[in-house]
């Protein structure tokens, strides 16, 4: 019997012929072919992947940054200091730093950035990252104070995510959405919908040297063997956050390297508690027995992954195994058992909203299947990004597969979800004792009193919580030798194609 592996290898290498090995000798822009079109591009609004990796690092930027190694280090923010009593957090922020549009970056557009995005009419999901926050003073054009309700220990790592927009954009919730307007080694361009969104280097950058590209093409091309091939034939450049399957179809083709990294974001489903009978603990502790995470490992990421919990294994200081976690291991029996104990009478009928990504689409079809072996039957809906982003924000679904973000600080991965009224807490779930949890862990400092809390959250979300937490799944990017200087990032961040060159 031929190999899985030897099988995708034989398939690549059969869409690939008669491409040519070699790329141009030289390209002023970077190509880089994705898979889907942005839902939008506003920084402090956007939710969906396809946005943030075209936006973050390149375009803009926020006073914090992560370095490739999930570092906090200085962004627009020079540095800062903290106050004794850690509530009041002074940043000093780079001088003759411009935006795209013209004039120079000072602290009053800093502080409308940060205003805009606790502003509830702009319904930002970044909005709970800024809670702590009671007042924000800025004293000259470079000085920036944030003023505290209390300690917040993952405020550094929340502000590399809130990117700097001019404060003329303050109370304007469409003009970034198509045209986005940053500080950072990238200005934007075009957008040809479903075809390309262009940007250009941005010549008043404000690093010395850099970016080293005249400017990057984002195509949109949504299918994967349209992408293989053009990659093979020097017509992209490079093919950012590919799966498992995709990576080892280009393994070994001539010219091509392939990076790889665990990532920070996690696979889920994502249940709505106030529709019955998802409003019964038992039930979803059902349908975390009723799932085989081992089999969407192998059947949707080809093995390039591993089962996850709350957290990633990524943050081995915080996450705990999910050997812990008795509802991870698949027990039909038991499954059906809780859904009698919830006086539930099967079958049931469900919806599943499906992010449209091969991944979370390849996983949907093993889950309903899953499911349906304990008399949970469950219709997909995979509809286009904008439409998903929609019905996600408002929670029209019963359930939900997609993918979650994740960062260095577990608060990132909890509250602003789980948190009652969070702001993207599309389950409408809610649970006090987890709330105080929550707000502890924000406001703790001592690793250790952390690391307690954590795990206490982490427990208390895994088998009954509102999502059933799926996978982690090893990411890759293929680019051709040419692309020098490219790292990636866990958390899919492009931000390294500002210190990318293409050589011969």
């Amino acid at each position: 019997m031929v190999s899985l592996r030897a099988f995708l290898i034989a398939s690549a290498a059969a869409l690939a012929i008669g491409a040519a090995a070699s790329a141009p000798a030289w390209a002023a822009s970077l190509e880089v072919a994705v898979d889907s079109s942005p839902s939008g591009l506003d920084p402090h609004i956007v939710t969906a992947f396809s946005s943030f990796q075209i936006i973050d690092g390149t375009v803009y930027e926020g006073l914090t940054a992560l370095d490739g190694d999930l570092n906090i280090v200085p962004g627009l923010a020079t540095g800062w200091t903290i106050s004794d009593d850690k509530k009041t957090y002074t940043f000093t922020l780079r001088d003759g730093v411009t935006f795209h549009s013209g004039g120079t970056m000072t602290s009053q557009d800093v502080a409308a950035s940060l205003a805009r995005v606790r502003a509830e009419a702009t319904g930002s999901p970044l909005a709970s990252r800024l809670t702590a926050v009671e007042a924000i003073e800025t004293p000259d054009p470079l000085t920036v104070v944030l003023k505290l309700s209390a300690p917040s220990a993952p405020l550094l790592s929340s502000l590399s995510t809130i990117a700097i927009v001019p404060a003329k954009y303050a109370e304007d919730l469409e003009t970034l959405q198509r045209a986005p307007d940053g500080t950072g080694p990238f200005r934007f361009t075009s957008w040809q919908p479903n075809v390309k969104i262009g940007l250009e280097a941005n010549a008043g950058y404000w690093q010395e040297g850099l970016p080293k590209l005249d400017g990057i093409n984002f195509n949109i091309v949504p299918e994967a063997a349209t992408r293989q091939v053009g990659l093979t034939s020097g017509q992209y450049h490079i093919l950012p956050n590919i799966d498992g399957v995709n990576a080892l179809q280009l393994q070994g083709q001539p010219g091509i390297e392939i990076a790889d990294t665990l990532e920070l974001a996690y696979s889920l489903v994502g249940l709505n508690v106030s529709r019955p009978p998802l409003d019964n603990p038992k039930v979803r502790e059902a349908l975390n027995y009723a799932i085989n995470r081992d089999d969407l490992v192998q059947a949707a990421l080809f093995g390039a992954g591993r089962p996850g919990g709350p957290l990633s294994p990524a943050l081995t200081n915080f996450a705990v195994p999910t050997s812990e976690f008795a509802c991870f291991t698949p027990d039909a029996d038991k499954a059906k058992s809780l859904l009698a104990d919830a006086g539930v009478t099967t079958p049931i009928d469900l919806g599943l909203l499906v992010l449209p990504r091969d991944s979370t689409k390849a996983m949907a079809q093993v889950l309903q299947q899953q499911f349906a072996a304990i008399g949970v039957n469950v219709t997909l809906n995979i509809p286009e990004i904008g439409q998903f982003v929609q019905d996600w924000r408002n929670s029209e679904f019963d359930l939900f597969v997609s993918l979650n973000s994740g960062t260095i600080e577990p608060d990132d991965y909890f509250y602003r979800t789980f948190k009652t009224g969070g702001s993207t807490n599309v389950f409408k779930y809610s649970n006090e004792e987890l709330d105080a949890l929550l707000e502890a862990g924000r406001t703790q400092t001592e690793v250790a009193e952390r690391q307690t809390i954590y795990r206490e959250v982490q427990e208390t979300l895994a088998c009954d919580g509102p999502v059933l937490f799926l996978t982690y799944g090893q990411i890759y990017t293929a680019m051709r030798a040419q692309v020098d200087g490219y790292q990636i990032y866990p958390n899919r961040s492009l931000a390294s194609l500002k210190a990318v060159s293409l050589g011969n």
